[in-house]
């Protein structure tokens, strides 16, 4: 959802330690240790390389496309052998900015996407049966994948596509869970956990239109939903290593981010709430699931021109929203890229940049 817009903080910027630094740390070290020059040889080329390491900013876009996905993203969030470049907070700013530099990736997702990784992969969707879901799904059934959706009655839609439907699925409901295990035949090879519920009327303290009913709901369903959805999954034994999960959050759970675009209005509640708190469920998963060789994604999809948004149609091009079939592309090609390497990181699916927390 597109935020309020306010002028942008400075970007995050990184202190190194001074090389001297390092100098007096390799004198302490020789002052309590005898080494022979070829030991010293060794540690000085050590120290060296280290610092030459730290002082590598990534920032240039065709540069980052160059680089494999493991030095693109962090493996971690504790260590980091380079600056991160984020996406941009305010996003008229970060739109007119892609315009400028003529940002290929951002602009024209087909420069860079190529969907033959789904070819004969099984993909499980939630939330399938509308705007960006069905969008994503039209994505898969077109590049030939295994459709499977889990939805709460039938579509005709999604029918035509093929799709294998599972159907009764609530996320908020634990009983039926257990129809993963019973419907899916294998293993799948991609979840797509979409599904989510946003409360329209805006929440504030101090107008009194707080709904703490419709705030748990968001939350259930858009934070506690995809974690039951892949707690079932894992239980059936229909994910295993290789597996790829892509949790569909918002920009919106971004706390650093509510300065710039919530600025001092606060607000909003339950969709903010929910939505940091799915990011924080997917951080702690993909951390769980790393030793199982299954992958977990954090993706904002971006501004899409859905029936969700139409209430910002006034918007839509100052803010660069795109329509649903461009945004289901620019969530596959980010799930092509996912690996044990970058793993649990926050990706904003309009630039492939990261999103801090």
């Amino acid at each position: 959802l597109p935020p309020t817009q306010h002028r942008p903080r400075s970007p995050r910027r990184w202190s190194l330690r001074p090389l001297s630094c390092r100098h007096s740390t390799m004198a302490s070290l020789m002052s309590i240790m005898k080494v022979n020059s070829a030991t010293l040889l060794k540690m000085s080329l050590a120290f060296g390389l280290g610092a030459v390491a730290n002082a590598l900013v990534i920032r240039s876009g065709g540069l980052r496309r160059a680089l494999p996905s493991a030095s693109r993203r962090p493996a971690s969030t504790t260590t980091r052998m380079a600056a991160i470049e984020y996406s941009l907070p305010d996003q008229p700013a970060r739109f007119a900015k892609q315009k400028a530099e003529g940002d290929q990736r951002a602009l024209n997702i087909d420069s860079v996407y190529e969907p033959g990784f789904l070819k004969g992969k099984r993909v499980l969707v939630t939330g399938a049966n509308r705007g960006l879901g069905l969008a994503m799904a039209k994505e898969l059934a077109a590049q030939g994948a295994v459709l499977i959706t889990a939805c709460r009655s039938a579509s005709a839609e999604l029918e035509a596509l093929g799709a294998q439907q599972i159907l009764g699925i609530d996320v908020t409901d634990d009983k039926c869970m257990g129809k993963f295990g019973e419907e899916l035949d294998a293993p799948v090879d991609i979840v797509i956990n979409n599904a989510g519920y946003f409360y329209g009327p805006v929440e504030q303290v101090t107008a009194d239109s707080c709904n703490f009913d419709e705030e748990m709901k968001m939350i259930d369903i858009c934070a506690v939903g995809p974690l039951r959805i892949t707690n079932a999954l894992y239980k059936a034994g229909k994910l295993g290593e290789g597996s790829k999960v892509a949790m569909i959050t918002s920009q919106g759970g971004s706390i650093t981010w509510r300065d710039v675009q919530n600025g001092d209005e606060g607000g909003d509640y339950g969709h903010h709430m929910s939505k940091a708190a799915a990011n924080m469920m997917s951080k702690l998963l993909a951390q769980e699931l790393k030793g199982k060789g299954i992958m977990v994604s954090i993706l904002h999809p971006g501004f899409n021109k859905t029936e969700m948004t139409k209430k910002y149609e006034h918007i839509w091009e100052i803010e660069g929203a795109v329509d649903p079939s461009v945004g289901a592309k620019r969530v596959m090609h980010e799930i092509s890229l996912m690996s044990l390497d970058n793993t649990g990181t926050f990706i904003n699916c309009e630039d492939g940049l990261p999103i801090p927390w």
